[in-house]
């Protein structure tokens, strides 16, 4: 997979493509990353790219021109063009893993008042990671790259994915390490068993029970 990124400020991705999951991810070339800066596409001397909205209003709106140059050095037949603005459908695991199998993705950071309305032409999806505001994109856009990356053949173990949060609409059951008893607080007998069924059974009624009091909304789903 390639995914190359759109943005103001390319200094803030250095760390994280650097560190974890990510970093060995792109060492190991599983992925390739691209960080562009949209202000080498700007036409004006100053490497200008946002100016005062028309009809008045506070801040400032990123103008088209840079945008558009920008997403078209980059695009080719398979890209998937992203827009990372609050007012995009919310972001969702399922979406993690359909974005998973994609070729190339571009991911479009936002800032300052947002984008001029006529760049939404050369969009293919507009993501919100919720409803909140940042002051970018950059930090929504991390988000969806960590959680497309791990899901990738080989970058971790496909039963790790398969059995966490969200899969199947359920948030995951307890865990637990040495040592078994820590300050009068033991680990569930079942764990201990050897059994396997029975972790297995237990394990799915806890992901229940835990989705059922914290987000009773994705039992609905499941």
């Amino acid at each position: 997979m390639k995914i190359d990124i759109l943005t103001l400020f390319p200094s803030m991705f250095e760390s994280v493509l650097k560190e974890s999951i990510l970093g060995r991810a792109i060492e190991k070339k599983q992925v390739e990353i691209k960080i562009h800066n949209i202000r080498d596409f700007s036409l004006d001397p100053h490497k200008k790219v946002d100016d005062y909205g028309f009809g008045g209003g506070k801040g400032m709106v990123l103008m088209p021109q840079p945008i558009y140059d920008a997403i078209e050095s980059v695009r080719t037949k398979d890209s998937l063009v992203i827009m990372m603005t609050p007012q995009g459908i919310p972001y969702e695991q399922q979406m993690a893993y359909n974005l998973s199998k994609q070729k190339h993705i571009i991911l479009l950071c936002g800032h300052y008042e947002g984008f001029d309305e006529r760049i939404r032409d050369m969009v293919d999806m507009e993501l919100s990671i919720g409803d909140f505001i940042l002051t970018g994109g950059e930090i929504a856009s991390m988000v969806v790259v960590d959680s497309i990356v791990r899901l990738l053949p080989g970058v971790i173990e496909e039963e790790s994915h398969l059995q966490e949060s969200f899969h199947n609409n359920l948030l995951d059951y307890p865990v637990y390490t040495k040592p078994v008893d820590f300050k009068g607080k033991k680990v569930p007998d079942v764990l201990l068993s050897g059994h396997h069924e029975n972790i297995r059974k237990w394990r799915l009624e806890q992901s229940k029970l835990k989705t059922e009091q914290r987000r009773p909304d994705l039992l609905e789903k499941s």
